[in-house]
């Protein structure tokens, strides 16, 4: 049976908000926690985007439940050296139970000081050689790098933890997904797609984790489930690479347009139907999936879960 967890929004929720969600979930029986990394959010309805790594200080304190980035982007926004000194205290301060999500990332939070956006190909070599970088970084050893993306010269990480941040790789298509088998230790999507997982698996994953997350709206009412989702977050729906591309909130806004409630409707699960919160999730365990997150959209977190803790989680388990 997979491992259930919950999602945790940077781009809908405050700090405050974020670690009261956590101990929601903790004392509900999700198992582990997904923290989004943004700096900001998909448009100005979500209306929030705190920086992760204090949102995970807090967590460490507040509750004992391992957590994970879904995902980091460690090659624009943010140098990998300094990414791996932030996992790597993270790591301590939750005792080892944390781990390095990661991702090639969006315009939306990587162009901001105005450096060029390469396109997906080039991205990912980032990716590759950035895990390169912190992997020697977390050893506490001192590291000298001079790569064709990163320079690092007499950098070395003091506080490390006992064991080396395991690092995952997040991948929507082939190319990520072959990047992942070969040199992640985990693998994260967001479609329960069984043959991306078998990608993974045959290419070198082997045994290593597979991760994926979904979305849904508790409410007892579902119309107004559809219409929060529309309102909060219809860019999901928009197709191909304009997630990757768009550079702002705003041009997400005007991109959203086109996304009709209708197809919020068809594609997310919204209202207080036990049956479809339970088929979301079983997907992915279906799929192949080891760990399963979702994430509450609606503002009635509390009902959700309680939703959760009484009716879909126990569900789950007993058709395991």
């Amino acid at each position: 049976m997979p491992e259930y967890g919950y999602f945790l929004s940077c781009e809908q929720y405050g700090p405050a908000e974020l670690i009261e969600q956590a101990r929601m979930a903790e004392q509900a029986g999700f198992q582990s926690l997904w923290i989004s990394d943004h700096y900001h959010p998909w448009n100005d309805a979500q209306g929030q985007s705190p920086f992760v790594w204090s949102v995970i200080g807090a967590l460490s304190e507040a509750v004992s439940l391992p957590v994970e980035t879904a995902v980091t982007c460690p090659t624009v926004r943010i140098h990998p050296a300094v990414v791996a000194q932030a996992a790597a205290t993270s790591a301590v301060m939750t005792d080892g139970r944390f781990r390095l999500g990661v991702g090639t990332g969006e315009a939306l939070n990587e162009h901001i000081l105005g450096d060029a956006w390469p396109p997906a190909h080039v991205r990912l070599e980032m990716l590759e050689e950035a895990i390169q970088v912190m992997r020697r970084l977390f050893t506490g050893e001192e590291v000298n790098h001079h790569g064709p993306h990163y320079t690092v010269e007499d950098a070395r990480l003091y506080t490390v933890p006992d064991e080396p941040v395991p690092i995952d790789i997040s991948g929507f298509g082939p190319a990520a997904t072959a990047l992942a088998s070969r040199v992640a230790d985990g693998y994260i999507t967001i479609q329960p797609d069984a043959a991306m997982v078998e990608q993974y698996r045959k290419g070198g994953g082997g045994a290593k984790p597979v991760s994926g997350g979904t979305k849904v709206c508790y409410d007892l009412d579902k119309d107004e489930a559809v219409r929060t989702v529309h309102r909060l977050w219809a860019n999901e729906q928009l197709p191909g690479e304009l997630g990757q591309v768009l550079p702002s909130p705003k041009h997400f806004e005007q991109a959203q347009q086109l996304v009709a409630e209708d197809m919020v409707r068809q594609n997310r699960v919204c209202g207080d139907d036990v049956d479809e919160h339970v088929a979301e999730l079983k997907q992915f365990a279906d799929a192949g999936f080891d760990l399963v997150y979702v994430n509450q959209i609606g503002p009635d977190t509390r009902g959700f879960f309680d939703f959760y803790r009484t009716k879909v989680l126990p569900q789950l388990q007993q058709s395991a």
